[in-house]
């Protein structure tokens, strides 16, 4: 076991089954070069499983969390080939146990895993806790004729209507992006809740890598209805950001987006995941696109005495 994380990001980069949530340049972008760690399992020097975390610092505790834009981390591993069901149990058993062991003392622990991982048994002995959250998933993009075959009346509706007001671009530079967010939450008297320099490492990192990129809809008088950036990896799309004009609301730029983005990831990845959400209007829009309600684990666990009393509270209150 070890947790070199050099090796690491050498490994993620190249290892196509890790998300693009847990590689090692993303991890840079949205924590810091410092500011997460990863346990590994080696065999005959290869990894064959990794637990990647970000660190963090409430008054004295010290934590694990998920990082800024990063909805899910959780173990990658490598299954042996044609493993049986019990002896598949046995072995997540022991590889989930050794990745627990090589964490580093925390106060609390708070992840949201990948929809692949399925048995959090292993968390559970070792006094973990867990709540179920969903997200909505299009699970087969590579036929976008069928994929928007499913989508709702009102959403083909909307896009019919997007395509007489608005012309589809690409590459929205990321001060501009950023802007605009601002703008179009400060018009619903809201404000952005993360830095134009965080945004700026994501998007360049994503640029790098061949894993990303903006778009945007906008009309003849050169206004943005709306903008979405939007990462990748070889498992899925990730529907990260997104932002909408509130003037222009009612113009189906927004499901327009979504279409045109599926086209663009269909000979990238698998599959588009809307990351989310638990909001019930949220849900209902998601839904309307032909998503699948995919369910996945969030995993804690309160080490220190006064934190698991604000747990037991707030679960109270």
């Amino acid at each position: 076991m070890g947790n070199n994380k050099d090796e690491y990001r050498n490994f993620s980069a190249s290892e196509p089954g890790v998300s693009v949530f847990s590689k090692g340049w993303w991890l840079d972008a949205v924590c810091g070069k410092d500011n997460w760690d990863v346990v590994t399992i080696k065999k005959n020097e290869v990894i064959v499983a990794a637990l990647p975390f970000a660190t963090s610092r409430r008054f004295i505790y010290k934590g694990i969390e998920l990082p800024p834009f990063t909805p899910r981390l959780g173990p990658w591993v490598k299954y042996p080939e044609k493993i049986t069901h019990v002896d598949q149990l046995s072995f997540e058993k022991d590889i989930f146990t050794q990745l627990i062991n090589g964490l580093p003392k925390f106060d609390y622990f708070s992840q949201a895993f990948n929809p692949a991982f399925k048995n959090w048994l292993p968390f559970f002995w070792h006094g973990f806790r867990q709540m179920t959250k969903y997200t909505y998933i299009i699970e087969d993009i590579s036929d976008i004729d069928l994929v928007v075959t499913n989508f709702s009346y009102a959403k083909k509706k909307n896009i019919k209507k997007a395509e007489k007001s608005v012309k589809i671009r690409f590459d929205l530079p990321a001060k501009e992006f950023y802007e605009h967010h601002k703008y179009t939450l400060a018009k619903q008297g809201r404000k952005i809740v993360y830095s134009f320099d965080l945004f700026e490492r994501m998007y360049d990192a994503a640029y790098k890598n061949n894993s990303g990129t903006t778009i945007y809809a906008i009309d003849e008088q050169k206004n943005i209805h709306s903008a979405l950036f939007v990462i990748w990896d070889d498992i899925s799309a990730y529907d990260l950001i997104s932002t909408i004009e509130p003037d222009y609301r009612g113009s189906g730029s927004a499901s327009l987006l979504i279409r045109e983005i599926i086209k663009h990831v269909s000979n990238k990845t698998k599959s588009f995941d809307f990351e989310g959400s638990m909001i019930e209007n949220v849900e209902n829009s998601f839904k309307q696109f032909g998503a699948i309600q995919t369910q996945y684990f969030k995993i804690t666990k309160f080490n220190a005495r006064i934190l698991r009393l604000v747990k037991a509270w707030n679960n109270t209150n």
